[in-house]
């Protein structure tokens, strides 16, 4: 009871934006799906804010609390029990020694519930995506069609984007969980494609605010055809994005692999048209033959004499 106390009388004193920040992790597990309208951070160009925030609309119950609260509990004692026996629930040798590991396969439709989808239909454009299980449930398979049509709003100026992303990992009462891939030094993919460009994304959780549109990237080129093709990517070869922005590789970016949150794929390689892409499976590689470190060429703006 103090301890919500304290932290009401401290986000009173920041204003009502820091009570939303506040309130929000406390009372998110109870009705996220309203809380979460709140934070968006894109409104389209003109649009009226909304006047009475979504949470007033909110019915919460005593036995909804309750039986969230067991299950937050439940995660907890799962998670200390991981920790105490070791990462994962194994032990520190078998997780030294791991060489592969699969982080998402695409056999039901509740694999499919770990992704979600979003197109340029965001910002007003009209692009569709959409996401579903392949043959025999064998494979996810990503469709749809890109239109680089503007949206007539007066203020953007580029579109034609389709993206699939990974569900953040969510610990109990509602913790960011992070990927520790620190053990492994590529990612490998069994995908099928039609031909078109992808850009493979991390992202990540950066401490300064001014990162958090930072994203590594990689250019990835499927061949088209029948047939399935198999993929490694060195993190090596990750190269830093910032607002869509290439970064100057002045100095090397290291990839913090240890503070992963999740991973997607886009398409906007501006040809308006049809797109389709088959995932098996996204997995993880400790390849001891690759020693590079930093893939892309290192160079001073300003070189000293």
């Amino acid at each position: 009871m103090a301890l919500t106390t304290a932290l009401l009388n401290s986000s009173y004193l920041h204003g009502s934006c820091c009570r939303h920040k506040v309130l929000h992790p406390l009372l998110g597990l109870l009705f996220s799906d309203s809380v979460s309208k709140l934070y968006s951070s894109y409104r389209r160009p003109g649009s009226q804010p909304e006047k009475k925030p979504s949470w007033q609309n909110t019915d919460l119950s005593f036995k909804k609390s309750m039986d969230v609260l067991k299950t937050q509990l439940s995660m907890l004692k799962e998670e200390t029990k991981d920790y105490l026996t070791g990462p994962g629930g194994r032990s520190l040798r078998q997780y030294l020694l791991e060489q592969t590991r699969v982080l998402w396969e695409f056999r039901s439709q509740e694999d499919l519930n770990k992704w979600v989808v979003s197109s340029d239909v965001e910002i007003g454009g009209k692009s569709e995506v959409y996401l579903k299980m392949g043959k025999n449930n064998q494979g996810a398979l990503l469709y749809g069609t890109l239109n680089t049509e503007v949206p007539r709003d007066g203020e953007t100026k580029y579109s034609g984007y389709c993206s699939m992303r990974a569900k953040p990992a969510v610990g109990s009462f509602a913790r960011k969980k992070y990927y520790d891939w620190s053990n492994f030094n590529s990612l490998y993919l069994r995908v099928r494609g039609d031909g078109r460009p992808w850009m493979v994304n991390i992202y990540t959780d950066p401490y300064f605010s001014h990162q958090k549109d930072d994203l590594y990237n990689y250019f990835m080129f499927t061949r088209g055809g029948p047939y399935w093709e198999e993929i490694k990517i060195p993190f090596s070869k990750f190269f830093l994005t910032s607002r869509g922005r290439v970064q100057d590789n002045q100095h090397p970016i290291w990839l913090d692999k240890a503070s992963f949150l999740t991973l997607g794929f886009t398409i906007g390689d501006k040809v308006d048209g049809p797109f389709q892409l088959e995932i098996d499976f996204i997995g993880l590689l400790n390849d001891r033959a690759h020693t590079e470190e930093f893939a892309y060429e290192m160079y001073e703006k300003s070189p000293r004499a």
